[in-house]
């Protein structure tokens, strides 16, 4: 069976943000069996060599898929897609089109307001950096939001792998919120993608299992 190394127990303030979410979710939605493995972060177990073994970062998500070992949350979830032909599209131009928009969510978007956010808690907030990183996510949110203006999902007319990494993106703690509050499709386009079924059953799940430290 399909393993997961997810979380049991990780820092209060990351609790309910952490990136194995987005495996977990893209799972619900395909209606994959899977088998958590739990990892306690605060007691080092990312750090176990046998852990390092699988990912030489130490970082979650990792899936183990009878001896196929993938990192790095935006793999795991194209992995899944192409492996169970569900949250993507069969045909070349769509699918182009979910790696198009998942590496967007990973890089484009996710990068600035993630950096916003670190340089904020580091002590950088009122900065130079920190405003122009600002601004930086505030155009990035703002080019999406017009994207956005006329479509449902973000790559295609369903649900794909994309959109599940875009919402938890900007969904996530990392995010300033008041930078989507001008942004009416970006808001609408989470509140659709939120509502659904599998990530209710996602986070509920989560809550229950894992532990704040």
């Amino acid at each position: 069976m399909l393993k997961v190394y997810a979380f049991s127990r990780v820092n209060k303030i990351a609790r309910g943000n952490t990136r194995d979410l987005r495996v977990l979710w893209a799972l619900e939605e395909m209606g994959l069996p899977y088998e958590i493995v739990g990892m306690d972060h605060p007691n080092h177990d990312l750090d176990r060599d046998d852990f390092r073994a699988k990912n030489p970062f130490g970082q979650l998500p990792v899936i183990d898929d009878d001896g196929v070992v993938v990192t790095e949350s935006g793999a795991i979830l194209l992995y899944l897609a192409r492996k169970t032909g569900k949250l993507m599209p069969r045909d070349l131009a769509g699918e182009a089109q979910v790696l198009r928009w998942s590496i967007a969510a990973l890089s484009s978007v996710e990068v600035p307001v993630l950096t916003t956010w670190f340089v904020g808690l580091t002590g950088g907030k009122g900065s130079k950096s920190h405003d122009a990183l600002q601004r930086w996510s505030d155009m990035r949110i703002q080019q999406l939001d017009g994207w956005l203006a006329n479509r449902t999902f973000v790559a295609t007319d369903e649900l794909t792998v994309a959109d599940i990494l875009m919402t938890h993106v900007l969904s996530a703690g990392s995010t300033d919120q008041a930078l989507l509050a001008p942004y009416a499709h970006v808001q609408r386009y989470l509140a659709r993608c939120m509502d659904r079924p599998a990530w209710k059953r996602t986070i509920e799940a989560y809550e229950k299992r894992v532990e704040a430290a």
